[in-house]
């Protein structure tokens, strides 16, 4: 059984019901069999619950779909900030420049994908410029789109990055699973 952090879906509950409501959420959450809230200190969580409240996410909702997963991204970025990244690795980081912070940074989070990524296979492809794939990806398995879905992963990712290696960084997610590529591919860039 494949596990993933419990704030793929602690982290999106709120936004979910900020924007739909508790009932719209209790419907979501019952569409995806997930009958009780992971504990967040219980550790990691099987994915199958997580990957498809995104997924039942996207299917009813799918105008804001991308909106709120880049918030409940966000948030989760903030999570690992407070709680996970000790503030002197934190302190570092900031006070290298983005050249020498996001490779390290990087390699950091390719340490610890099994949190993010379940039984999706991540690999960091380059440092600089920053370039991550999850082949497999189980946030987004079995769909079929046009455009990239990964925006609670882009997310994460952004919020990192601008947190600890200096500000204006975006994620795009350049192809995804979802379209028919091999693996969903993240790129860093820094704007500004």
């Amino acid at each position: 059984m494949a596990k993933i952090g419990p704030n793929a879906i602690l982290q999106l509950v709120p936004v979910l019901e900020d924007a739909a409501g508790p009932d719209t959420v209790a419907h979501m959450l019952a569409l995806a069999g997930v009958s009780n809230l992971p504990d967040p200190g219980a550790g990691l969580m099987e994915e199958a619950p997580a990957a498809r409240l995104h997924q039942v996410m996207r299917a009813e909702m799918p105008d804001v779909a991308p909106m709120l997963a880049d918030a409940a991204g966000r948030r989760t970025g903030d999570y690992i900030l407070a709680n996970r990244i000790p503030p002197a690795a934190q302190a570092v980081l900031k006070c290298l420049p983005a050249r020498l912070a996001a490779p390290i940074l990087a390699k950091a989070v390719a340490k610890h994908a099994w949190t993010f990524c379940g039984s999706g296979v991540f690999r960091l492809v380059s440092t600089w410029p920053v370039v991550f794939e999850i082949a497999d990806n189980p946030v987004v398995r079995g769909e079929h789109t046009a455009t990239p879905l990964c925006h609670w992963h882009a997310a994460v990712f952004a919020r990192l990055f601008s947190a600890l290696c200096g500000p204006g960084w975006r994620c795009v997610e350049m192809h995804c699973c979802a379209q028919g590529a091999d693996a969903c591919r993240f790129e860093m860039v820094r704007t500004g």
